[in-house]
């Protein structure tokens, strides 16, 4: 009989829609496997105020039509971002975050936050209600392997400092150095781990040829950073959690002269997960990453359902089309591989 386990089901904490036709096709991809998702805001134009989060909220709902999904939502902060909307945002159960994009960091990040001082005010008023702000973690300036440590040394570390109540989660962790950081620091922090960053690190990205495909921000790191995300999501730790990061870009948006950065992961995250845990005997603790911590932290109880994953192979798709136009067609992570992991039963 082929190995078996079954957990609390999972919820992805970070996790991009899109809109429109996209939604209407990702959405779903999403709700069939997880209980819960926190929607990123990084839309165009981008989700900025309670009322856009909560129409948002609405096509997410239409789209997915899951009795056993929820989302939750989050704004997106920007220079003109104000108290008043984050006081109303902290008074609906729906929003659970506001996410910070230094301007210009990554993918429809250009109406992000040019200088966090700026919002000193609108941070002081999400500690005050205890509302999670969740952060790309890159500075814009430097190398760009380098551009997550240095957010943590010039932005993160300064922000604790002068906020040291306000939860925050450091998202799509890359480094050895946001592992270390997120283990030693004090207060309400955590950190999502994406199964492309546990799975693969810049030498699959690059030799022998650039996959585009595996091409995401924060960039893929060293072999040893990935061993140290491998060793932080998979010890049971609670300040670590899912967040797949899965985000959708048309094929003729990511094979092109400026290929858009991204990960596909949506179809078959939780088997990818599964994969890492099992290569390094860790499956026990695949629940508490996936299942419990991230719950945990924000608050909520977590799911009443079950699924099961079976050590049985699985392929994954070469391509999701999603329409009989040619340009219709998404290219998911690891397309055409086998994993050793399949959803039997949710």
């Amino acid at each position: 009989m082929s190995k078996q386990i079954t957990i609390i089901q999972p919820d992805d904490w970070h996790v991009h829609f899109r809109d429109g036709d996209l939604l209407n096709e990702v959405a779903p991809i999403t709700a069939q496997t997880f209980g819960r998702a926190l929607v990123m805001p990084n839309l165009i134009p981008p989700i900025t105020t309670v009322n856009q989060a909560l129409d948002y909220k609405n096509r997410v709902m239409r789209a997915t039509s899951n009795d056993y999904f929820t989302p939750y939502m989050t704004l997106y902060l920007t220079d003109q971002t104000t108290v008043s909307e984050i006081r109303k945002a902290a008074k609906i159960q729906s929003i659970l975050a506001a996410k910070l994009y230094p301007a210009g960091a990554t993918t429809n990040s250009d109406a992000g936050v040019t200088d966090i001082k700026e919002i000193y005010p609108v941070l002081d008023e999400m500690q005050k209600h205890g509302m999670t702000l969740c952060l790309h973690g890159e500075v814009t300036h430097g190398w760009i392997f380098d551009r997550e440590a240095g957010f943590i040394s010039e932005v993160l570390k300064p922000l604790r400092e002068e906020f040291p109540e306000l939860p925050i989660v450091l998202e799509h962790i890359t480094t050895k150095e946001a592992v270390e950081y997120v283990l030693n620091a004090k207060g309400k922090i955590g950190a999502t781990i994406t199964p492309q960053h546990l799975l693969f690190n810049g030498n699959d990205m690059l030799v022998g040829g650039i996959k585009p495909h595996l091409y995401c921000l924060p960039i893929l790191k060293k072999d040893t950073d990935q061993e140290a995300l491998i060793k932080a999501a998979t010890s049971g730790n609670s300040k670590f959690f899912l967040g797949t990061d899965s985000a959708p870009h048309l094929k003729n948006k990511k094979i092109s002269t400026c290929g858009c950065a991204g990960c596909f992961t949506g179809l078959s995250a939780l088997q990818m997960y599964a994969q890492v845990f099992d290569s390094v005997d860790a499956l026990d603790k695949l629940e508490t990453f996936a299942s419990i911590s991230g719950a945990n932290f924000y608050g909520l109880e977590t799911n009443t359902q079950t699924i099961t994953l079976e050590k049985t192979p699985m392929t994954v798709p070469k391509e999701y089309r999603f329409s009989e136009n040619d340009e219709d067609i998404l290219i998911p992570l690891m397309h055409g591989e086998k994993l050793e992991w399949s959803i039997v039963n949710n």
